[in-house]
């Protein structure tokens, strides 16, 4: 029962994450923990090891949304590089971060965090990019032949990075949260292009975050075994319907879906 409980939580987080450039981080350390909490189903879940274990299930969604837009020519690989330079140092502050955290606090902390997160996706639909990209132009053509202009300057890309990597080594989530409507907003990103050059650099994140986590003993071994393989189909599934959806609605479903978890998690941190 908790494998198929898992496997599901893994496909649905990473569709998700994949579609809206999140990376599905933000559902599966909530989910772990509230499964805990109210079913019993799993057990042995810290703060530590929801992170940790989120971490490296991320690694495999975005592999496998990465692939998928590499094969579309929806990602910009050059940019997902150079944000990742600020990214990788920050997954590592973010686990030093997360170390000092016991269950109450991080419920707490975790739960504000959701609100935030579910205010940023409701600011992405109602606040205008920037007309003018800032940095040098760069240019990308999307699949129904419109050309498109962004730029952004290195530096403050890769302190974005950073404060991206800080947030996903601490809550063990992709970033893409912030990652994304900064892009959009600050750097002028076309949406598609945004969402999945996000997956790509929370690929390479996941990948030092979830080795911090896994040297100092935070995950579970038998659960990520089980989450792993909706995690890639799942990512595969976001990038299909990435293409050809729009995800409005998805962001209200998903904004809606936030702050019912958030409350819980607030409710059970304060009186856990």
């Amino acid at each position: 029962m908790e494998w198929l409980v898992l496997l599901l939580l893994g496909f649905a987080a990473a569709t998700l994450g994949s579609l809206i450039g999140l990376g599905g981080g933000i559902i599966v350390v909530p989910g772990l923990l509230i499964l805990q909490d109210v079913t019993g189903i799993i057990s042995g879940i810290t703060p530590q090891v929801a992170v940790g274990t989120s971490l490296l299930i991320m690694i495999f969604t975005g592999l496998s949304s990465t692939l998928s837009y590499v094969k579309q020519k929806s990602i910009d690989l050059k940019s997902g590089l150079v944000f990742f330079i600020g990214s990788g140092p920050g997954a590592i502050f973010g686990v030093w971060l997360n170390q000092g955290l016991v269950m109450n606090q991080f419920l707490v902390i975790f739960g504000t965090f959701m609100i935030v997160i579910s205010i940023v996706l409701w600011l992405k639909k109602h606040v205008r990019p920037l007309s003018v990209p800032v940095g040098r132009n760069l240019y990308w053509t999307d699949h129904q032949g419109v050309e498109w202009t962004y730029g952004y300057q290195p530096v403050i890309g890769i302190m974005l990075g950073f404060i991206v990597g800080s947030i996903s080594g601490l809550f063990g989530i992709g970033g893409g949260s912030l990652m994304v409507p900064a892009m959009i907003l600050l750097f002028a990103f076309p949406p598609h292009l945004a969402v999945a050059t996000s997956m790509f650099m929370i690929m390479l994140s996941a990948i030092v975050g979830s080795v911090s986590h896994i040297l100092v003993g935070n995950v579970h071994w038998l659960y990520a075994l089980a989450l792993i393989p909706g995690a890639w189909f799942g990512g595969k599934s976001g990038a299909l319907l990435n293409r050809r959806l729009s995800s409005d609605r998805l962001v209200l479903l998903l904004r809606i879906f936030l702050i019912i978890l958030a409350f819980r998690l607030l409710w059970q941190g304060m009186t856990g």
